[in-house]
């Protein structure tokens, strides 16, 4: 998704883009993508809905694991595109007030002013699987029209303790997970600029209520190849997602700039 689909020599991407290469050529490209988010997610049924708002350095001080991934692949006018993302957060503290609410599993509501110590883990898988056929093959340009779909998994666990003389000192932790899958629809486009140098767009759009009620997501960069195998790209990212369903909530849009290392084989 985010390399040149060219190569460090004028031939070699015209045989790259040539519509009679009858083997699958192939790119895979870790990345990273720094990524703020904003929001609303309530990650357990009947909980309240949090407003979220995150930078990139926000995200990443309470980051513990995660990557990032993507292969693109091509046979004749027949093409692939596979993105994968995984971030786990660690366990994070919080303290203060908490607003009435019932948490599940602590089997009390927690009265309004209530003092609470709060630890939060977060895990989000996401993978989007697309296939597709080259509608526009020419040396200047090429086009690709896409459909597939895109997996979500989030997973959180929280620990909470709440004192309140109403109430005493109660302790629960709560483990709850929800997923589903979109439908999609998207396009690519690829512009070689030089035998180096090469700009491209990738979007999609879907959810269409099957899933979410609509999600999409927009990719441009800019590509530079410094080896028969190996390119460079940066550019910039956004993936937008408005799921709502049985008491979960997860609408968010995540941005910001992406920089990737591609190898093709």
């Amino acid at each position: 998704m985010f390399s040149a689909q060219g190569s460090a020599t004028s031939s070699d991407e015209q045989a790259w883009l040539s519509e009679d290469n009858q083997a699958w050529t192939w790119q895979i490209t870790p990345y990273v993508w720094a990524a703020g988010m904003k929001g609303d997610i309530s990650p357990f049924k009947h909980a309240p809905t949090m407003r979220i708002k995150k930078s990139f350095s926000d995200v990443m001080s309470d980051f513990s694991m995660g990557g990032f991934i993507n292969a693109w692949g091509r046979y004749d006018r027949f093409v692939f595109s596979g993105d994968m993302m995984y971030i786990s957060t660690r366990s994070t503290d919080a303290s203060g007030p908490l607003s009435a609410f019932q948490l599940p599993g602590l089997g009390v509501t927690i009265p309004p002013g209530a003092s609470t110590r709060a630890k939060v883990k977060n895990k989000q898988f996401m993978a989007t699987l697309q296939g597709g056929y080259r509608v526009v093959s020419t040396p200047d340009f090429t086009l690709d029209a896409l459909a597939g779909i895109r997996f979500w998994h989030i997973s959180t666990d929280v620990s909470v303790t709440a004192g309140h003389p109403a109430i005493g000192c109660v302790s629960a932790s709560q483990r709850e997970s929800f997923g589903w899958v979109d439908p999609l629809l998207g396009a690519r486009a690829f512009v070689p600029l030089t035998d180096h140098l090469s700009l491209q767009v990738q979007a999609d759009v879907g959810g269409f209520g099957a899933g979410s009620k609509m999600t999409w997501s927009t990719l441009g960069t800019v590509n530079y190849v410094f080896s028969d195998r190996f390119s460079v790209s940066a550019g910039y990212k956004v993936l937008d997602v408005d799921y709502k369903h049985s008491g979960h909530v997860y609408d968010v849009r995540m941005k910001g700039p992406v920089l990737g290392l591609t190898y093709r084989f």
